[in-house]
């Protein structure tokens, strides 16, 4: 087991802005549309693709639950766009981001979202993969479509290991 320990932190707008943005709604929305029957908040994520013929695309992905300590032994990110997640029930998952250190990702951060959290990693951020606390979760994903290689990933010499206070 890993000595290396991470503690989960609730996700919060202000300590993701350097991997991403979060994604709820919260205060009053930005426009009321649908006769008044629908507030919109808009524009909640940094989306940024390039590359030749490079296009948003919106998928669904369906994980498997992850358990409580979890081992990190592994992180990603894509050079070529940004990432958004968005969760299609209620239940919170994690958010495992590091820092880029000289191509490589530094110390680990682990957050934990509240009900109705998505994030958008932007594009570059080393994260983890898809960590669901709940079984058969379901999210909609929005990322690059394109060509390319999109992915890059890193395998820690040592894991670390992700727990609750």
């Amino acid at each position: 087991m890993s000595d290396r320990r991470i503690t989960l932190q609730p996700l919060t707008a202000k300590a993701f802005a350097p991997f991403g943005d979060v994604l709820e709604a919260t205060g009053e929305p930005d426009k009321i549309i649908n006769a008044g029957q629908c507030g919109r908040f808009h524009d909640l994520a940094d989306l940024d693709f390039t590359g030749k013929d490079a296009r948003a695309g919106i998928s669904l992905f369906r994980s498997k639950a992850r358990t409580l300590p979890y081992t990190l032994d592994m992180v990603e990110r894509h050079p070529l766009g940004s990432q958004a997640f968005m969760p299609m029930s209620a239940d919170p998952f994690m958010v495992i981001v590091a820092p880029d250190e000289d191509s490589t990702p530094g110390t680990p951060l682990a957050f934990l979202t509240s009900p109705g959290q998505g994030v958008n990693y932007h594009r570059n951020t080393w994260h983890g993969v898809l960590t669901p606390l709940t079984d058969n979760a379901l999210f909609a994903v929005v990322d690059r479509i394109g060509a390319g290689n999109n992915l890059e990933e890193h395998t820690f010499d040592k894991s670390w290991l992700v727990h609750q206070t």
